[in-house]
């Protein structure tokens, strides 16, 4: 049995013409599962209720890859639990299928390209990063509490009336980055 999955990024944007392809692909409209959230959510209720309804033989078939899932590794899992299923994948603009043999070594050599280029975009960030704290930058995200503001933070951490509740909420800031910052209150 085909079942489709669209999906967009947000509320304002409309599935009509991934559903019209998923159609025109020879997928049942009632079994079209959709979703209007971002990719980059994990809570996606269509996408979970297709993985519950697929069985053995079944193809799911999708208007883009992107459509399915955001990074190539999520994409991978996904496959893999489809494939664990007995089930295909189908994409309409890739023209990739994975119900054929052809289509499940394409997918996978995606796959191994995939790995590879996460591994040299780690290993460039990791000798930008260092070439960086060489030349005596702090790469990373900048300090909250810097100047008159740790200042003033120092000042009413030393006052033990003083809620750390209150000083989080006046500065912006977490308990954890206090402690981080400051070190356990005294007589605490």
């Amino acid at each position: 049995m085909l079942l489709g999955y669209a999906r967009v990024s947000t509320v304002d944007q409309n599935l009509d013409a991934q559903f019209a392809a998923l159609v025109a692909a020879g997928v049942n409209p009632a079994r079209i599962y959709t979703d209007k959230a971002s990719g980059a959510k994990a809570d996606r209720p269509g996408l979970a209720e297709l993985m519950r309804a697929l069985r053995e033989d079944d193809v799911i078939v999708i208007w883009r890859l992107d459509r399915l899932g955001r990074s190539l590794r999520e994409l991978l899992e996904l496959v893999s639990r489809i494939e664990a299923a007995g089930a295909g994948l189908r994409s309409l603009t890739e023209t990739l299928d994975t119900t054929t043999p052809t289509g499940r070594l394409l997918f996978h050599l995606f796959g191994a390209i995939a790995e590879f280029e996460r591994g040299l975009i780690r290993e460039r960030t990791l000798v930008g990063l260092a070439a960086a704290r060489e030349r005596g930058s702090k790469p990373g995200r900048k300090p909250l509490l810097t100047g008159n503001r740790l200042a003033a933070v120092r000042t009413l951490w030393t006052n033990q009336s003083i809620p750390i509740t209150d000083i989080c909420k006046q500065f912006k800031v977490s308990r954890r980055t206090l402690y981080r910052e400051l070190g356990p209150r005294e007589g605490m």
